[in-house]
């Protein structure tokens, strides 16, 4: 009778409702259930899978709390913590049963392991995995997995350096030690390897597997592809027993990613399938190379065949209208996007930049409105195309904005809005942008923000603050710098700033040849064509002139 109950109330708890859960416990309590450890665990077991743990904090309290000794109650309340959280109760857990000598098991050990690795407290977890080979556990699958997992989670939260390729080294310490190895295992090994750009030690794992599935044969092709070792990779897809659409598109991908659109182009139209992600690839290797109306006829390609568009399509075929000021095109795929609101922010960012490059700066700013989410690449790509459609307030607006909601500019975003300040001549809010940007970045302005600061100060007859910029630079200038320096004193007619100009670059050694012809139209543009001629025969003179090929046109 009592056997019969039992399984009534594990059948009873498998389908609960909280609210039934509750009533199985009245149940429980008065048939005396409760006194078997089989119908205790289950129901414990139960009452931590509705997303919370205070109902089942009370449960075990009502069992003994900490004085219980059953090494599943604790195991069930570590997992519902591992679950729902707060995580930390679950190693608090784990350290509370230590201190009452409760020894942890095979199932206990997942939990704990995989809550350090969420939290972040890998040494935490490298002192548990010290428990785990003084209690002889690490035999178990289900522990061993747990431990790769584990290090797995460490070599991605490591940065670039010695500690990666240590916890790397430690994954592959656990999954060589491990009894019983799957392909799933080897697998995750493989693409370990190929994440970190080790080929070999891939190579390795892959020779040693006793069996392959077509995940193997596919990963050990990317771990190839990613070093470039497209011989290699080919080699590996002429002998896979089995190919699936990964397949054909991961070696698609190994010819695109060395510049052989060609060959790329071959595998593409030999592929007996193709899925949006192989269309995709073949797009965005031809917009890479700047064949956009290849990525456009393939995306009318895609239509004529039914094939489902995603964003990241979408996004390849805006790239190529924009890079041709196609605007019909552009309007086309855009009437193909349906809610594109809601679409991933890659698709809104790139309607923004197509409309803006093909001269409707309009629909570009009503586009931009209507992004839900929008970050700072959308605001960057709004500013720039506001600023060269002459707007450039409303540019400096969708800045002050940023700053307004909170959202982090970045170098990029500064860039566009001294451009934006410099096409429009708002000379105070150049300034104070650029102060920000020097507040805000660490490596400071780049050449081309310089060159925009003092091109804008040089416009507005600030000769002397544009110079004094210049001279604080913490990167040497170069001949664009020079020139709108130049520039500045032309408009000024100042030929003796002109002159010493020339001198502080020819002290910097910067394109001697570059600067003096400037000088030397600048004489020319004022009528002294004597002068003009006598740089042009001294630079003949000491031999310093223009490469082959190059222009120093101001």
């Amino acid at each position: 009778m009592t056997s019969l109950a039992c399984d009534k109330v594990s059948n009873f708890l498998q389908q609960c409702t909280y609210k039934q859960l509750k009533q199985i416990h009245a149940l429980i309590i008065t048939t005396s259930l409760d006194k078997l450890s089989d119908v205790r665990l289950r129901f414990l077991r139960r009452s931590t899978e509705f997303g919370g743990m205070d109902y089942s904090n009370l449960i075990f309290a009502q069992m003994g709390g900490p004085l219980n000794r059953e090494t599943a109650l604790w195991n069930a309340m570590i997992r519902g913590y591992a679950y729902n959280g707060p995580r930390e109760n679950c190693l608090k857990m784990f350290d509370e049963m230590s201190l009452r000598s409760i020894k942890p098991n095979n199932f206990t050990y997942p939990y704990v392991l995989n809550s350090c690795s969420q939290m972040g407290l890998f040494g935490v977890g490298r002192k548990v995995h010290g428990g785990i080979i003084k209690s002889g556990f690490g035999w178990a699958f289900s522990v061993g997995n747990a431990l790769f997992d584990f290090y797995v989670k460490m070599v991605e939260f490591m940065e670039i350096g010695l500690s990666k390729n240590e916890s790397l080294n430690d994954v592959r310490k656990v999954f060589d030690e491990m009894r019983e190895k799957t392909v799933e295992l080897g697998n995750k090994m493989i693409g370990q390897y190929a994440n970190e750009g080790d080929a070999k030690n891939a190579r390795v794992v892959f020779d040693e597997m006793p069996e392959r599935d077509i995940v193997s044969w596919n990963t050990i092709i990317l771990a190839y592809t990613k070093v470039g070792d497209v011989a290699a990779a080919s080699e590996l897809f002429e002998r896979a027993p089995n190919k699936n659409v990964v397949t054909w598109t991961t070696m698609l991908g190994a010819y695109a990613a060395t510049g052989d659109l060609k060959t790329a182009r071959k595998v593409f139209d030999e592929m007996p399938d193709k899925n949006v992600v192989s269309w995709n690839c073949m797009m965005s290797s031809y917009n890479r190379i700047g064949e956009f109306m290849l990525a456009l006829d393939l995306f009318d390609r895609m239509q004529s065949e039914n094939v489902r568009p995603d964003s990241y399509t979408f996004a390849a075929a805006l790239m190529a209208c924009s890079n041709t000021s196609n605007l019909e095109s552009g309007r086309h795929v855009h009437s193909l996007i349906r809610d594109w609101p809601k679409l991933d922010i890659i698709v809104g960012t790139a309607l923004v930049e197509m409309y803006a490059n093909c001269g409707d700066i309009d629909k570009a700013f009503t586009t931009f409105i209507k992004i839900r989410h929008k970050d700072v690449f959308c605001y960057n790509v709004v500013i720039k195309g506001l600023a060269i459609h002459g707007k450039a307030k409303d540019a400096i607006k969708i800045f002050h904005l940023m700053q307004k909601i909170r959202l982090k500019p970045n170098e990029h975003t500064y860039s566009s809005a001294l451009f934006a300040c410099n096409h429009g001549g708002l000379v105070n809010e150049g300034r104070e942008i650029f102060k920000a940007l020097e507040r805000s970045s660490s490596a400071g302005p780049k050449l081309g923000d310089y060159c925009s600061m003092i091109d804008l100060l040089c416009k507005n007859d600030l000769l002397e603050e544009a110079l004094s910029l210049a001279g604080d630079m913490q990167v040497e200038p170069d001949i664009a710098v020079w020139g709108v320096l130049l520039r500045g004193c032309q408009n000024r007619g100042d030929l003796k700033l002109a002159e010493s100009i020339i001198r502080k670059a020819v002290e910097l050694k910067s394109d001697e040849a570059g600067v003096h012809v400037l000088l030397s139209n600048i004489h020319a543009s004022m009528g002294q064509w004597s002068d003009a001629h006598q740089v042009r025969k001294w630079m003949d003179e000491i031999g310093i002139w223009k490469r082959t090929g190059c222009s120093s046109i101001v």
